[in-house]
C-alpha cells in the first residue's frame, strides 16, 4: 500500500482542497520503568497511519502528531509533560479551526484515555460551529489500563528499541472500574508505585503487530461509515433492520 502524504513534509501547492486530515492526538507521559513517554502518541500516529492506508480512494493526509495531552493523573512521575484539559480543549479547537480554511474532513485519532473527555468537548463545540470534525480512540478492546501487556505487546511491534523489557514489572492488575475512585482522588502514583496498570508479562511483539492490525481495521471501518454521535465520535454501523 502506499504512503500516506504527511502534512508537515508537503508543500502548499501538493496539499489537495477538500482533504481528509487525520491528527494523531496522544500525550508525554510516563508508562511505568519499561515504556517510553511517546508511547501514546506513537501508537496514535501508527493507528492514522494505517487508516491512511486504508482509505486509498480518499485523499487522507497524515497530520504531525500533538504529543502534549491532559495527563495530570500522571503528575507524580518525573518526565510526565501535560498541558491539562482548558490548554489541550484550545489547541484542538484551534488547530481544526485552521484546518477547516482548506480541509473536507478531519478526524482525531486519540492514544491517550486522559484526553477524552476534553475531545468530547472540543468536538461538540466545532460541529455547532458547523466544522465537520470527529474523533475515534485506538485502545484494543479487553485491554489493561496503563503500560500493561497490551501496550508493551504494541510498543515491542511499533518501537521495540524504546522498551526496556528487562524493567518491566506489573503493577495494580485490579479492573479499572474498580480503581478509578482512587485514581481519581490521588492519581496513578497513588495506586500503582511504578506507573503500571496490568501486568506487561508475556507481551510480545508479534501479539503487538495483530492488535495494531485490529485497530486499524476497526478504525477505518469508522472513518469510512462517518456516523457520529452529537459528541463527534464516530461509531460502527448501524445494523440493517432485522438484523439480529
Amino acid at each position: 500500500m502506499p504512503e500516506p502524504v504527511e502534512l508537515a513534509r508537503a508543500t502548499w501547492p501538493e496539499v489537495p482542497q477538500g482533504a481528509l486530515v487525520l491528527v494523531p492526538v496522544g500525550s508525554t507521559e510516563q508508562h511505568g520503568p519499561h515504556l517510553p513517554l511517546h508511547t501514546d502518541s506513537t501508537i496514535a500516529e501508527a493507528v492514522a497511519r494505517g487508516i491512511a492506508r486504508q482509505l486509498p480512494g480518499m485523499s487522507a493526509l497524515l497530520a504531525p502528531t500533538l504529543a502534549y495531552g491532559a495527563s495530570g493523573e500522571h503528575a507524580g512521575f518525573p518526565g510526565t509533560l501535560s498541558i491539562g484539559h482548558e490548554a489541550l480543549h484550545a489547541v484542538l479547537v484551534e488547530a481544526m479551526r485552521s484546518l477547516s480554511l482548506w480541509a473536507g474532513r478531519v478526524v482525531l485519532v486519540n492514544g491517550h484515555g486522559g484526553n477524552v473527555t476534553t475531545l468530547d468537548a472540543a468536538c461538540t463545540q466545532l460541529r455547532h460551529e458547523g466544522h465537520d470534525v470527529a474523533w475515534l480512540g485506538c485502545a484494543p478492546p479487553d485491554g489493561d489500563a496503563h503500560a500493561g501487556r497490551t501496550e508493551t505487546s504494541i510498543m515491542l511491534h511499533l518501537a521495540p528499541d524504546d522498551v526496556r523489557l528487562s524493567q518491566a514489572a506489573p503493577g495494580d492488575t485490579r479492573p479499572l472500574s474498580e480503581l478509578l475512585p482512587r485514581l481519581m482522588a490521588h492519581g496513578v502514583r497513588g495506586v500503582s508505585p511504578n506507573g503500571v496498570l496490568g501486568d506487561p508479562t508475556g507481551a510480545t511483539a508479534e501479539e503487538g503487530r495483530g492488535l495494531v492490525e485490529a485497530m486499524v481495521s476497526n478504525a477505518a471501518r469508522l472513518v469510512t461509515t462517518g456516523r457520529t454521535d452529537p459528541r463527534g465520535r464516530l461509531l460502527r454501523a448501524a445494523a440493517p433492520q432485522g438484523a439480529a
